[in-house]
């Protein structure tokens, strides 16, 4: 695994291929990554990403992240989501102060956070920091965690909720040992079983002040560079585009695998089709424009950021925007997928049936 580590994020992650879809099966069936599997996963620094280097992280630039989660997804889409997802937490350690985020990463070679999504649950605050109750959902990675959070507002000791800049409720992050939390088996749905982004719920939790920051102001980060002036949202979105874009290449691949072999009743061979060429050409060109957009875009804005500060709002449209693309490309480029391989992707163990299912959930 040293000489893998000496690879680059990418092609770590496409060292991993065969291991990856080897598990696929079990990962579905139980909602569990083999522990062998995330060991590799740990050793090759894939939830390290986007991790500051001072806390044991790569600190890596968002083109070289998208190639790599998109190399995960088009093996495993579970673990390409649930690998973003935790690159995408990992990047609160940019805020924390810095003894914080090593005691979670530097000491703990398989540490990860998982969180659930901002649902107006929150926090009251005391001496010290914080007494959190609440339940959070969509917390993916949380069985391989070794920590969790949550967001919301805070109310103060006087039941006045705390206001941010704009009159709004300011949102926290607090963070906690995952053995603090009480997850709930309840994640049951058509695609990315894999994930198990279960709900959780967190009753009376002291988080002291230390363990807590705040998303939403990149100009006040603790870690200089320029990937941390991209809001962490922004980031997030990158992410998602990169699982999108991985199953839908991963299943233009196998469609053309299944094109020639595959002779439809009364057709001729589907690779020496003029409408099935044609169609796949133009499925094959608008998923790489997406990927090519969200390349371009993210390599000029993440060049124009500075150490310090923010990216201007129109950067953070311009991410937002690419990665919306990517992602719609994607799924219009599996749909035509799905319906062009007929009955080949209707039954479970194809190609394309389980990648159908994770792109549309």
């Amino acid at each position: 695994m040293d000489q893998l580590t000496s690879l680059d994020p990418v092609a770590r992650a496409r060292a991993l291929g065969a291991a990856l879809e080897a598990a696929s099966d079990e990962i579905e069936a139980t909602q569990r990554w083999p522990q062998d599997l995330l060991e590799q996963l740990h050793a090759a620094k894939l939830m390290r990403l986007f991790l500051p280097k001072s806390c044991g992280g790569e600190q890596l630039d968002p083109c070289t992240y998208f190639r790599a989660v998109q190399e995960v997804a088009s093996h495993e889409g579970s673990v390409g989501w649930n690998m973003f997802v935790a690159n995408s937490a990992a990047l609160l350690m940019a805020w924390l102060p810095l003894e914080s985020a090593r005691r979670i990463y530097a000491d703990n070679p398989h540490a990860l956070i998982a969180w659930g999504a901002v649902n107006g649950q929150g926090a009251k605050a005391v001496d010290g920091g914080y007494i959190v109750n609440g339940r959070w959902d969509f917390a993916s990675g949380s069985r391989q965690s070794t920590w969790m959070g949550a967001h919301g507002p805070v109310t103060e000791a006087d039941g006045s909720v705390r206001l941010n800049e704009r009159g709004a409720p300011k949102i926290m992050s607090w963070l906690f040992p995952t053995e603090q939390a009480n997850r709930l088996d309840n994640w049951n749905p058509m695609g990315l079983r894999g994930t198990a982004s279960e709900s959780y719920t967190v009753t009376d939790v002291f988080v002291p002040e230390e363990f807590t920051s705040t998303r939403e102001y990149p100009e006040l980060r603790r870690e200089p560079g320029p990937l941390y002036a991209i809001p962490q949202q922004g980031l997030y979105t990158v992410g998602v585009a990169g699982v999108a874009t991985g199953i839908a290449r991963a299943m233009l691949e196998a469609f053309r695998a299944l094109a020639t072999q595959k002779v439809p009743r009364g057709r001729p061979r589907m690779a020496t089709d003029p409408l099935v060429q044609a169609d796949y050409t133009k499925a094959v060109a608008k998923l790489g424009a997406a990927e090519a957009y969200v390349l371009a875009t993210m390599a000029d804005v993440y060049a124009g950021a500075g150490d310090t500060g923010a990216i201007a709002f129109e950067e953070r449209a311009r991410v937002r925007l690419c990665c919306t693309n990517a992602v719609q490309s994607a799924i219009e480029v599996a749909n035509w997928v799905h319906h062009a391989a007929g009955v080949s992707a209707i039954f479970p163990g194809s190609a394309f049936e389980r990648r159908f299912r994770d792109i549309h959930t």
